[in-house]
């Protein structure tokens, strides 16, 4: 598969400090490094490499050396380190040299985990933080046109789409998640407890956060529970979705969502094959996917808006809040139903969003009496990114 042009754009942030770009494994980071930014770099480190990784564990402060022996132009030149977990260490070097030299880095990681356990220094603001996430459909749809049982297969990490066994490689990319970031930082001895939680994870993503219930059912503490989900955010390999709490008419839940990164791992952690349209897994797993879309839209264009969801008490709920301005409503129907529209009917009467929205798989756009829009999947999709919802 050739080289597919990512939506993030680092070279412009690059130009006024360094970056931290984190992202899960096999997102693409090397390869957004080497096709986007490959003239800019003048010095690359790579850590998974063994003998660099023990060679800096010894002595980090050989990177201020090897730099210093290096013509590097501060306003054009670019120096990289990748997979900085590793040797959390050299970001107290990589301070010193941005101080000495004004020289910007790109830094790139898999976990925030480690770095935030040893406490080492996350360069003071020296460095923006960015994160590569998998593939979005626009990214896709460089390959052709994509089905959603096409995505809900594959997922959307890069390699899965240049693979003759999809299942295969996310089987082996959940065991290599298990035995790199999860066995190898030390963080659970109970490895197996660890997959049935992250199968119970799959299961549960897209809804509220019940640790109690998740405990009981795998048979481990609620703490250890607790303690799992933070482990799947530091590795990022889920996030969690606040509540929005701005309801004025009725009493909103205070407890958060979480969702896994991408919807073909969910799948297969959830150990199902792709779900026909008729069972409620499709509508689990396009959730899920419009989910990676707007994390990735909010994180990409930096917002600051919040990306939140909203329930109420009594069980109304909108999938997605963005500030106040947009809610979002996921359905897998191809014949939206006034059930289907309820909970944007009802937050409308909370605040005046600008747009209310159901996504579906009706196939054309249509605004309804109430100023509900409803959009085909892609059709919203294209509209997020060109940020443009006016009928």
């Amino acid at each position: 598969m050739n080289y597919i042009h990512r939506k993030l754009d680092i070279r412009n942030r690059l130009k006024q400090k360094s970056v931290l770009l984190l992202g899960p494994r096999q997102t693409g980071k090397t390869s957004y490094i080497n096709n986007e930014l490959e003239s800019s770099v003048i010095a690359k480190w790579d850590l998974l490499n063994s003998r660099t990784k023990m060679r800096f564990e010894r002595d980090p402060q050989l990177l201020y050396d090897q730099i210093s022996a290096l013509d590097i132009n501060p306003e054009s030149d670019i120096v990289v380190i990748d997979e900085i977990q590793k040797v959390p260490a050299l970001l107290d070097v990589v301070h010193e040299v941005i101080e000495d030299k004004k020289i910007k880095f790109l830094i790139t990681g898999s976990s925030a985990r480690k770095l935030r356990k040893e406490g080492v220094n996350l360069l003071g603001g020296r460095a923006s933080k960015a994160t590569l996430l998998p593939f979005i459909y626009e990214e896709l749809q460089m390959l052709g046109e994509k089905s959603l049982e096409e995505i809900f297969l594959r997922g959307m990490l890069p390699p899965a789409w240049d693979d003759d066994d999809p299942d295969a490689f996310l089987d082996d990319y959940i065991s290599t998640y298990l035995q790199d970031e999860i066995a190898a930082e030390g963080v659970t001895r109970n490895l197996p407890g660890f997959a049935n939680f992250l199968q119970m994870a799959a299961l549960q993503s897209g809804e509220q956060l019940n640790y109690t219930k998740i405990a009981n059912d795998i048979g481990i503490t609620r703490q250890s529970v607790a303690n799992w989900y933070q482990v799947l955010e530091d590795t990022l390999i889920g996030f969690q979705l606040p509540p929005w709490k701005k309801s004025k008419k009725r009493k909103s839940v205070s407890i958060t969502k979480f969702y896994l990164f991408d919807v073909g791992v969910t799948r297969k952690l959830s150990e199902i094959d792709v779900p026909s349209d008729t069972q409620t897994d499709y509508g689990r797993l396009l959730e899920n996917f419009i989910a990676m879309e707007l994390k990735a839209w909010h994180d990409y264009n930096r917002m600051k808006d919040s990306l939140c969801y909203w329930r109420t008490e009594n069980g109304t709920e909108v999938d997605f809040v963005i500030g106040d301005e947009i809610a979002i409503e996921v359905k897998a129907t191809r014949n939206p139903t006034a059930r289907n529209l309820s909970g944007l009917k009802r937050i409308g009467e909370e605040k005046d969003f600008r747009y209310r929205i159901l996504v579906c798989r009706e196939s054309t756009p249509r605004l309804t009496d109430e100023g509900i829009l409803i959009l085909p999947w892609q059709d919203f999709l294209h509209r997020l990114w060109t940020n443009r919802f006016s009928v």
